[in-house]
């Protein structure tokens, strides 16, 4: 972001807009999530808005772009520990493929496990960002960051602001994977919009504060120019002790992140072999763990595979980028279902619903022609992944057996 919007006030004002408009998305997902609380999230709205057609579309995207998320958040932790280990690029690769099959092997061996390490790391981030953060604050000299030298600054292009914007989407990404989850949770009726609303509030009360506490700190360009820029904002207060402890927190917050993805994103693969839009194997449960084997072996092997060939830039961008046009569509089924199927029973209504898709619809094209312009290669091959599961479907309903579905 920093290399991207050169304006403080910018960069806050994005982090500000992008918690309000996932908090729309939180409204759109708690009223489908309420309504089908079912494992699978995504790919069952798709389907009961849309059609089998769609759905199948969303699961096939969500076969080949989202093991990026899992390569996003294992590089991320890869890029803390690096230096903490002493490695060099190339290892660092390895250790983010080792990551993702260590939580992989935790979640195949046991749900609880995985919901277990996945809520430590997530107390864990808490506890130490408000820490090392009131550090900053109660510690830091003023007069040295961005704050009192906000520069002359250039005029913000639109499509740096765009940019900024996919990779603070990226931060908020999770409240449609929990969707997944919703067929294991109790009462989801009232548990889903509940932790959905409330979970999209904590997390951008957490990111403004993280935010502000490290423009407090730093310029913007001396953020622009470090890939560890938590660190040496905590190292100049407390010494090379507090940076060392921010590059561990770093590597916490991420791995708990890393850890709720691996443990609801199989649910997809599984709610795909239940439909019969992928083989039977991948989405068995294995009996003595009562998990989703394959379907975490499927999405591990990929993840994989995009951590030892993209940057973390390419990896956000093509995981943002390649749900935004469903995460469109997820508003317009709330709109479309509410006329087509009135008589459902809805616990949770998310209002003006007509309003929340167009706004959807208008920023989620808006991103995606940005990114065609100015990414051309992530924006076009998240484009033809979507789009070839159109005749995938055609050849996957004509060619299966019924052993197969």
């Amino acid at each position: 972001m920093a290399s991207l919007v050169d304006s403080p006030a910018a960069i806050i004002g994005l982090w500000i807009a992008g918690g309000l408009f996932t908090i729309t998305q939180a409204l759109v997902l708690a009223e489908l999530g309420a309504l089908f609380p079912s494992a699978g999230g995504m790919y069952v709205f798709m389907r009961q808005g849309f059609g089998e057609r769609m759905a199948f579309v969303y699961g096939w995207t969500f076969l080949l772009v989202n093991p990026a998320a899992w390569a996003t958040l294992a590089t991320l932790a890869a890029e803390y520990l690096g230096p903490l280990l002493g490695v060099g690029d190339g290892h660092r690769r390895l250790i983010a493929m080792a990551l993702i099959v260590g939580f992989a092997v935790a979640n195949s061996y046991s749900t609880v496990l995985g919901a277990a390490l996945q809520n430590m790391a997530t107390a864990a981030k808490l506890t130490a960002l408000a820490a090392l953060t009131g550090l900053i604050v109660a510690f830091a000299p003023g007069g040295q960051g961005a704050f009192a030298h906000p520069g002359i600054g250039q005029p913000l292009a639109v499509s740096g602001i765009l940019a900024a914007f996919v990779a603070v989407l990226w931060t908020y990404s999770g409240a449609a994977g929990f969707c997944a989850l919703a067929g294991e949770v109790r009462d989801p009726q009232r548990a889903v919009p509940r932790a959905l609303i409330g979970g999209v509030g904590l997390a951008m009360a957490l990111f403004l504060t993280v935010n502000i506490a490290l423009l407090y700190v730093m310029t913007v360009p001396e953020i622009a120019g470090t890939p560890l820029a938590m660190s040496e904002a905590v190292g100049r207060v407390v010494g090379p002790i507090g940076g060392t402890a921010m590059a561990v927190t770093v590597v916490i917050a991420a791995l708990g992140s890393l850890g709720g993805i691996v443990l609801s994103d199989p649910r997809v693969f599984f709610a795909m072999a239940q439909e019969g839009h992928l083989f039977a194997k991948v989405g068995a449960v294995q009996r003595v763990s009562l998990t989703p084997v394959y379907a975490i072996a499927l999405h591990a092997g990929l993840g994989c595979l995009y951590a030892s060939s993209r940057t973390f830039d390419q990896l956000a961008a093509t995981f943002v980028l390649g749900f935004m046009p469903f995460y469109a569509l997820a508003a317009v089924a709330v709109w479309r279902l509410r006329r087509t199927r009135p008589d459902l029973a809805r616990p949770f209504v998310a209002p003006a619903a007509a309003w929340l898709a167009v706004l959807w619809v208008v920023v989620s094209a808006a991103l995606v022609v940005d990114a065609l312009i100015e990414t051309p290669e992530v924006a076009v091959l998240n484009v033809l992944i979507s789009l070839s599961g159109l005749p995938v479907f055609a050849l996957w309903r004509r060619w299966s057996t019924p052993a197969q579905r």
